[in-house]
């Protein structure tokens, strides 16, 4: 399946350990992003984009505010989100949850959670 990826995420560092997690599992297209309000201009500027790895805390517009931007566009309303945050308290969770996230990961990860969790959502 050739899927293009947003990646988003305020830490190069994250963002590169994401692209090296699915470049290993298969997935080579994808496009980053520092933050919410940047990963929107991207996802309107590349009609390609069709599943998104975004992280919860960022500056200018944070993982949920995005996730809520995203839903809130009938063009995007069932696009597969990701979140893949640190903040792994229940309350977080069912928050993400509320605003429609397909999944979530808590930092850190491995490769192996990773491929699971978009396996996951893929399928359904």
């Amino acid at each position: 399946m050739d899927l293009t990826f947003l990646v988003v995420d305020d830490s190069v560092t994250m963002r590169r350990i994401v692209v090296n997690t699915l470049k290993n599992i298969g997935f080579v297209n994808y496009v980053e992003a520092a933050d919410g309000k940047e990963a929107l201009q991207k996802l309107h500027a590349n009609t390609n984009i069709n599943f998104v790895i975004t992280d919860w805390n960022m500056p200018e517009m944070s993982g949920l505010e995005l996730v809520k931007s995203i839903r809130g566009d009938e063009n995007f309303a069932n696009l597969p989100i990701l979140m893949v945050t640190t903040r792994g308290v229940k309350e977080d969770i069912v928050e993400a949850l509320k605003v429609k996230v397909s999944n979530y990961v808590v930092k850190p990860f491995t490769p192996a959670v990773l491929k699971d969790k978009i396996d996951q959502i893929l399928s359904q």
